[in-house]
């Protein structure tokens, strides 16, 4: 027999923000069709218990999530769940449209109560860095060590981080803010910013990996394990709810960067699920100007 799916949800967008009615009318009908964005090719996703082994949530905000219930209803159907959960420093410039800090701290507790601190991952990611015209740099790192300190009281176990990539629609988006820019750090600053991360992670008993971040990786100093990240992590997946999963690599994926996702199938579309929060340093969104096109959401 086949080994079960994996079902992400999503890389494109932000579903259990935005759009769970749409996620569970696909499970009520078995399956999700999807669109491939590189070749425009259709095909079906199956959406029962019995094809699917975990569905694996991405979110910066799970309250719409939590209030409704979903997860609750998905695992009364026989889904397991898998959430990464993305806590940043709190930034208005860089995540204008998210919850507070103390608000998101407050939902992994909530999915962790609700479904074991395994079955949480958290995503510090992306660290930037930035000017905003003064001449000054800034970073978003101000935060790590309230987050990780929450995570460490709900036990969980595992982070996973990465540096900015400087996509041309980032380049774009920022050109409509006056004096920012984004500014790619030197191999010699990120090597830094990991060690200290590495540093203070195992104190909390957090895994500290990395997210296509292979440059870096090879250019520690010896003895600092941080392994590759997998955002999509089916070893550990079955480890968490036994069952059988495929182990392959996801070459869909930035393998050639240190990707360690496994295979999966994404279910997001990024033209017609635009993602509200309108982060600065998305790569996801097609347009900066979707609220005017798509309307704002709250």
């Amino acid at each position: 027999m086949a080994p079960r799916i994996v079902i992400s949800a999503s890389r494109r967008t932000d579903i259990p923000a935005f759009y769970m009615d749409w996620f569970m009318d696909r499970i009520e009908k078995g399956c999700f069709e999807t669109v491939n964005p590189f070749n425009g090719k259709t095909s079906m996703v199956p959406a029962t218990p019995e094809a699917v082994h975990t569905i694996v949530f991405w979110s910066k905000n799970f309250d719409p999530f939590i209030r409704g219930g979903y997860g609750n209803i998905l695992a009364q159907k026989g889904f397991h769940l898998f959430f990464n959960f993305t806590i940043n420093s709190t930034s208005a410039i860089l995540e204008p449209r998210i919850p507070t800090l103390a608000d998101r701290l407050d939902q992994a507790a909530a999915l962790c109560d609700a479904f074991g601190p395994g079955t949480v991952q958290w995503r510090f990611d992306p660290i930037c860095f930035y000017t905003t015209g003064d001449g000054s740099i800034h970073d978003n790192l101000a935060d790590f060590d309230t987050i990780a300190d929450r995570m460490e009281a709900l036990s969980v176990k595992r982070c996973i981080t990465s540096f900015m990539d400087h996509y041309a629609k980032i380049r774009k988006r920022t050109a409509a803010t006056p004096g920012f820019n984004f500014i790619d750090p030197a191999l010699e600053k990120k090597i830094e910013i990991l060690t200290r991360l590495k540093t203070t992670s195992p104190k909390r008993g957090i895994t500290l990996f990395a997210c296509c971040e292979k440059a870096v990786l090879e250019a520690l100093p010896a003895g600092m394990d941080i392994a590759p990240a997998a955002c999509i992590p089916n070893r550990y997946l079955v480890n968490l709810f036994g069952g059988h999963l495929s182990f392959q690599k996801d070459r869909g994926q930035r393998t050639g960067r240190g990707c360690g996702c496994m295979v999966s199938r994404d279910i997001g579309r990024y033209q017609d699920q635009p993602c509200f929060h309108d982060c600065l340093f998305c790569y996801a969104n097609p347009s900066c100007d979707h609220r005017t096109t798509q309307g704002a959401r709250p």
